[in-house]
């Protein structure tokens, strides 16, 4: 999509799930044991955005060598990758980020009632293209969405798209804990009260 709003933010490379498991030729399933069953992976380089994780490219590069058993990276879906995220830049902690936001935590900046809202806005053009899409999951880069929002805010009817600043604060300075936070547990772990 080159000449478009993305191609000129730089942003950090990053991986989810299924980029994970992609570079290591393993299904998405393998990941979540590795964190689960194993212990070999946890979040400690990834940012949770919309209750999923998206890891550092640069940490999950190198993941494959710090497991007892040494994993194959794949080259080629890492330039892939890489490709896809052009112009990027590696990252090697996550307070390093600039500010993501997925839908959830947009929902919450814009105090919208309901995640259909955001999505008509984005499917018809009306909102920016999402920076990233890991995962099958769009990601934004905080400021342009920002910048964008009285443009946004002066073309609405029906809706405000008026900014909470607590929560802009909050996603600005890393506090931020609401919708999108967390992990949400999903099929049996869902039934499971938290230990």
């Amino acid at each position: 999509m080159a000449g478009d709003q993305r191609s000129a933010a730089r942003k950090p490379y990053l991986a989810g799930g299924a980029e994970f498991a992609a570079l290591y030729d393993v299904k998405r399933l393998q990941v979540s044991q590795w964190i689960s069953r194993d212990h070999t992976l946890d979040y400690r380089y990834a940012k949770i955005i919309s209750g999923s994780p998206y890891w550092l490219l640069q940490f999950v590069k190198g993941f494959g060598q710090t497991t007892p058993r040494p994993k194959h990276l794949n080259e080629a879906e890492l330039a892939r990758l890489v490709k896809e995220q052009d112009p990027g830049y590696w990252v090697g902690e996550v307070s390093q980020l600039p500010p993501l936001v997925g839908q959830a935590e947009l929902v919450a900046l814009f105090r919208l009632s309901s995640g259909a809202l955001l999505r008509k806005a984005i499917s018809t053009g009306r909102f920016r293209p999402a920076d990233y899409t890991l995962s099958g999951s769009p990601i934004w880069l905080l400021e342009p969405v920002v910048e964008d929002a009285p443009a946004l805010k002066a073309g609405a009817r029906g809706v405000e798209w008026a900014i909470d600043e607590e929560i802009l604060a909050a996603l600005r300075n890393g506090s931020y804990d609401g919708p999108g936070a967390r992990i949400v547990p999903r099929g049996k772990a869902a039934g499971q009260s938290p230990k």
